[in-house]
């Protein structure tokens, strides 16, 4: 009669399948604790932004059943993000772009009527304020400090779920994104966390709880390409809306990409940082084309200011160079050149 031969692991094996184990157990434990602490950082400062609209035939069931001139249709929402304790609120342009009413809903469930501070689609930035005060605050990092590969966490409310937190990596960086209109916004942050409608206006943050993007597209026809706009550039066009309620631009007339200098170049070319603005297309008929510039070209200096992302080509392109010579410095198959260009003022088509 046959014997049932029953194999054991040596102990050596036993204890390191055990170890493993543990092992994965705290890299999960870690994981988790990095989200649930952004989360309960982030998330008392994210608020839902519901889009009213009169519905039609309004005018008329307003007389017929004595209606207020409040009582209208939600016809969307998005998602935006507090950023000073006094009701400045940053979201998407293309969330509130001529809306004729605002409902700001907090995460404590408190709602206020929001007042359209500044609106600029060609960054498909707004700024919304509200009547409070001593409100929970985001904190924002530096967008230019991003790498790849990082982990992100994304906040915001898709389809009216509210405070619904996903996450997952930086995939790329230096994308460019066509926003309504066919307008292009460059240097977006591509990254793979889950983003549905709703989510838009909301943050992107990275695992120190600082937000890094404001997430405003997704491909709905993909999986996982999703699309944020830089914090830093976003700081920025929040700063000029609520001075001005609106933005002025210079432009090129080009299209571009961060890229990295050679070491070499840096050093032959004596110049500090280690990135520049690489021209992708030239608008035919543009500023650009006509002072002569080509595809493949970097750009490094604007008016002798170090240019190492598009955020400081954006910076330097304000209204006070329009139809004014300025100075640009380029490296152009590894020679340094200098080309005079005069930008113009960038119409909102």
């Amino acid at each position: 009669m046959g014997q049932l031969l029953v194999m054991q692991a040596p102990p050596d094996e036993e204890r390191q399948s055990a170890g493993d184990q543990r092992r994965d157990s705290e890299l999960l434990d870690a994981y988790s604790a990095a989200v649930i602490a952004v989360v309960e950082r982030v998330a008392p400062s994210v608020v839902r932004i519901d889009i009213k609209r009169g519905s039609p035939g309004r005018a008329f069931r307003r007389r017929s059943r004595r209606e207020t001139p409040d009582d209208e249709r939600v016809s969307g929402s998005g998602s935006g993000l507090i950023f000073t304790p006094d009701g400045f609120i940053l979201t998407n342009s293309h969330v509130v772009h001529k809306t004729r009413s605002l409902s700001v809903i907090l995460s404590d469930g408190r709602e206020f009527r929001g007042e359209l501070v500044g609106d600029d689609p060609l960054s498909d930035l707004a700024v919304v304020r509200i009547g409070a005060s001593d409100l929970p605050t985001a904190v924002f990092g530096d967008s230019q400090a991003i790498r790849i590969g990082q982990l992100v966490i994304a906040i915001g409310n898709p389809y009216g779920f509210n405070a619904t937190v996903t996450a997952g990596v930086v995939s790329a960086l230096g994308r460019s994104l066509r926003a309504g209109g066919g307008r292009v916004i460059d240097n977006v942050i591509q990254t793979d966390a889950a983003l549905n409608p709703g989510n838009s206006g909301g943050p992107l943050v990275n695992s120190r709880g600082e937000v890094i993007g404001i997430n405003t597209a997704a491909i709905p026809w993909a999986q996982g390409l999703c699309f944020s706009i830089p914090i830093n550039m976003a700081r920025f066009i929040a700063g000029r809306l609520i001075k001005e309620g609106r933005i002025t631009r210079a432009y090129l007339g080009i299209s571009g990409q961060v890229i990295d200098i050679a070491p070499a170049a840096l050093q032959r070319h004596r110049l500090t940082g280690r990135r520049g603005v690489m021209v992708g297309q030239v608008q035919q008929g543009g500023p650009a084309s006509s002072a002569g510039f080509q595809p493949g070209d970097v750009i490094v200096e604007f008016n002798g200011k170090r240019v190492e992302s598009i955020d400081d080509l954006h910076r330097c392109l304000t209204d006070a160079v329009i139809g004014r010579e300025v100075n640009l410095s380029l490296l152009r198959l590894s020679v340094r050149e200098s080309v005079t260009i005069v930008p113009q003022e960038l119409k909102d088509e």
